[in-house]
């Protein structure tokens, strides 16, 4: 089984890549594709780039050109729920592009000619992707839930709070799960994703971004994925 772990951001792979003892880089479409092991399983860790098209292009290519098993992405989010701070890590169910719109002709977020707005992640690998958080992060909350995502970085507390009433049920926003969900739903890959939350989606969501993810986030991330893989 060859298994691809993904993040949108470097500092939130760097991390990843130092578990790996013998990867070789890969480019195809300006990406850097990392082929290696990882207690002795196979795998391609990759940065995906930022956004709900970067985030298909690398989908489909990890699926069509290094025949990945099963895709886990790692990363960052902004709280949404009431209950999800800062430092909690939110678990994916089903995801959702919160600037989807092509009413009249189809539901609001409905994607069009699906008949669905939501894309379930995979039930077996999320259990298996919320059971390794627990394992690696004692003590730290965890969440599982609707995680919605969106081209645009929400970043003001107006926004936040449009979102949070329209959504009542979205824990977390980000930028790529969405869309990494619909294109594994077409090719039946197995798709399931974990995130830190580094801010409140709120006017203070700038503040020292890239500092908690570079002290936090990676670290939780390779924890997690670590303890994914010894699980397997």
């Amino acid at each position: 089984m060859r298994t691809a772990i993904v993040s949108a951001m470097h500092e939130e792979l760097a991390a990843v890549l130092a578990l790996m003892p013998d990867e070789h880089k890969q480019l195809v479409a300006g990406r850097e594709f990392w082929v290696g092991h990882l207690h002795g399983q196979d795998v391609v860790a990759v940065l995906s780039r930022i956004g709900k098209v970067a985030a298909a292009t690398t989908a489909t290519l990890l699926i069509e050109r290094f025949k990945v098993d099963r895709i886990v992405f790692t990363g960052v989010a902004g709280g949404l729920g009431r209950q999800v701070l800062v430092g909690d890590v939110v678990v994916a169910d089903a995801f959702l592009q919160h600037d989807l719109d092509a009413s009249p002709i189809f539901p609001k977020y409905e994607v069009p000619l699906y008949g669905t707005s939501r894309f379930a992640a995979d039930r077996d690998l999320t259990q298996k992707l919320a059971d390794a958080a627990g394992r690696a992060l004692p003590g730290t909350t965890l969440h599982r839930g609707l995680v919605v995502s969106g081209d645009r970085f929400v970043s003001t507390t107006a926004e936040s709070l449009a979102l949070q009433a329209a959504l009542p049920h979205a824990l977390a926003v980000e930028m790529e799960g969405a869309a990494f969900a619909q294109v594994c739903h077409d090719y039946g890959v197995p798709f399931a994703a974990v995130r830190t939350i580094s801010d409140r989606a709120d006017d203070e969501a700038h503040v020292d971004f890239l500092s908690f993810i570079q002290e936090v986030a990676s670290r939780h991330s390779a924890a997690i994925v670590d303890a994914l893989l010894q699980l397997d």
